[in-house]
């Protein structure tokens, strides 16, 4: 860490014509400002935080029972002792720079933290305020020293702080961070040493508090490492452990795949390995393990042991151009490679089963194979939840042969009727011109008993990702749906809007979108689409179920949002509330401000 010792008045005032520099985009002499703060300087641009001002985000009060809480508090507090009625602040934050606990030894100090909202519940991140103590460090993950106009705010100038990250000592993770903040002219060169061991002693206070969960999954995870060469993660509600192999291999789309798989194999209690395909292309091989806690029926968490399968061949041949399929847009990663896989099983011949969440796309990219291959031939779909006559499909074939056969919802099939038809493709599949058959099912109806006699005659299983796995694909997917509306052309969506719906978990696939866009075009039927158009629960990221009431609380909020084009004093005037209590509800309902 590059370190700066509070300087003379000289040093102060070319610091400070150097920052005016760098906010009226001017050229910074080389060497005036130290490189860690140059840096930092420049993410605060980017973040737009607004130097003339603090308005940092509020958050609400953060759960004064937590594990980070309970560790620090012995601490922090033996060391407030020592400096009752001196100037300086001991402040703790979370992992995002949200403050949870300040306590001042100085009447004055503590007031002048107040007017520029260094308090509980209020975010200092650097997205929130900019350059500062504690956002630095977080961002850095290394201690960090802020000296008076090293601060982006011109509000904090006054101020010398210094802040520690602080990381859990089983899994790694940074879970917060300590700072020490007094006056710049009181400022010694102690004061980052100071928080380092602050923030040491709050680590081990952490190991000490550390629940028998945490251990018995820990030592579950160090098990499987010393046996498996492979990549290994352990994971529970509160913590994520991972060895270098999957810091090495995965990307974090990759590494939240594997998380949410194995945290459904848990709560489903599967038992059975699985193969996946990764939104980077790589296939793996996975097998999650239940860690019993202190008592048998209790879960300390999963350990996830994950080998690569055709690891070479799945990296050389992820597509990188899109397959064109008559019907069918997208091109990320995890898309292609179901197209690919599914056009392969075409081209061999395999009958193949479309394994999918409802509303993902399995007909039209069915669909979409067909016409590529044999646009003139015949294409019959057949919807298994319809209870057809299965021996039509032979009387079906002999007067109109057919290419295509596409059997929808074979989920849906009781045993006698998934026999019938297992009965039925296998004297299709003797006569001449036996067409390409394919099965759509929903995800893990494969290992149900009543299919086990039908899967047999397929070889092949893709997989079609939900949206909620190459939401990228919404910039191709939205036009596409927008023209088959019948407003291609005419309406188009703005990147606010498309960023938006690109947040959001989209449980009902392609076919929620299609309905959203059906409802969005009755009120806007030409022009461009904004993120006003769009329903209200696109504005906000729902961490929990509402009820009635919440929901008209959270759509009045958003709409006094966008009439006040985001200010949130005046959406909290129009709405006849407080700042601090429209803050907490932005919070607590996930809700994004429209950009001012």
């Amino acid at each position: 860490m590059d370190e700066i010792a509070p300087g003379t008045l000289l040093a102060d005032d070319a610091l400070a014509r150097s920052r005016v520099r760098f906010l009226t985009s001017e050229p910074v002499p080389e060497g005036a400002v130290r490189q860690t703060i140059l840096a930092s300087w420049r993410r605060s641009r980017e973040f737009r935080v607004e130097a003339n001002r603090i308005d940092p985000l509020y958050l609400g009060d953060q759960n004064p029972d937590s594990p980070l809480v309970r560790g620090a508090e012995p601490v922090l507090h033996k060391l407030g002792e020592q400096f009752e009625g001196q100037p300086i602040s001991l402040i703790l934050t979370d992992a995002s720079g949200v403050v949870l606990t300040q306590r001042t030894g100085d009447a004055d100090l503590a007031r002048h933290l107040e007017r520029v909202e260094l308090v509980p519940g209020f975010s200092y991140g650097e997205q929130s305020v900019g350059t500062n103590g504690i956002g630095t460090a977080l961002e850095d993950g290394r201690p960090t020293t802020v000296f008076g106009h090293e601060h982006y705010a011109e509000h904090l100038e006054n101020l010398a702080c210094a802040g520690v990250p602080i990381h859990h000592p089983i899994s790694g993770k940074k879970v917060g961070a300590v700072d020490l903040t007094c006056w710049y002219k009181d400022a010694g060169g102690l004061l980052v040493a100071l928080a380092r061991s602050t923030a040491e002693q709050i680590r081990q206070a952490l190991l000490r508090h550390s629940d028998l969960r945490e251990m018995i999954l820990f030592q579950a995870y160090l098990q499987t490492c010393r046996r498996w060469t492979g990549i290994v993660l352990a994971f529970n509600e509160d913590i994520v452990m991972m060895n270098d192999r999957a810091r090495q291999l995965l990307d974090p789309a990759d590494q939240s795949v594997l998380l949410g798989h194995a945290t459904e194999a848990l709560a489903e209690g599967r038992r059975t390995p699985a193969t996946l395909a990764l939104s980077s292309g790589l296939r793996v091989r996975v097998l999650c393990r239940r860690v019993p806690g202190q008592r048998e029926t209790d879960t300390a968490g999963g350990v996830l042991s994950v080998k690569l399968i055709e690891a070479e061949e799945s990296l050389a041949s992820t597509p990188t151009v899109p397959l064109y399929l008559p019907g069918v847009v997208g091109s990320a990663p995890l898309w292609l490679r179901c197209g690919h896989d599914l056009d392969t099983g075409v081209q061999r011949g395999e009958w193949v089963a479309l394994e999918g969440e409802p509303g993902t796309g399995k007909l039209t990219l069915a669909k979409g194979v067909h016409q590529r291959h044999h646009p003139a031939a015949r294409l019959l779909a057949v919807d298994a939840a319809l209870a057809p006559d299965w021996a039509d499909l032979l009387r079906e074939h002999a007067e109109a042969p057919i290419r295509t056969l596409v059997v929808r919802h074979a989920d849906r099939l009781a045993a006698p009727a998934a026999n019938a038809l297992a009965a039925v493709l296998r004297e299709l599949r003797e006569r001449p011109g036996a067409p390409w058959v394919v099965l759509t099912l929903v995800p893990e109806a494969e290992t149900e008993p009543a299919l086990a006699e039908l899967l047999k005659a397929f070889p092949r299983t893709v997989r079609v990702p939900p949206l909620r796995h190459h939401v990228e694909d919404l910039a191709e997917l939205v036009p596409l749906v927008l023209s088959k509306l019948g407003y291609g052309g005419r309406l188009t969506c703005s990147a606010a809007a498309l960023h938006l719906l690109m947040r959001a978990e989209w449980p009902g696939n392609t076919g929620q979108l299609h309905q959203v866009l059906r409802t969005v075009a009755q009120r806007r039927r030409a022009g461009t689409i904004r993120p006003g158009d769009l329903p209200a629960e696109f504005h906000a990221v729902t961490r929990r179920p509402l009820n009635r009431f919440e929901s008209i609380e959270r759509d009045a909020i958003v709409r006094c949002l966008e009439d006040a084009d985001g200010n949130k004093v005046r959406a909290a005037k129009l709405l006849g509330i407080s700042r601090a209590t429209i803050y907490r509800k932005i919070h607590e309902y996930g809700i994004v401000p429209p950009a001012r």
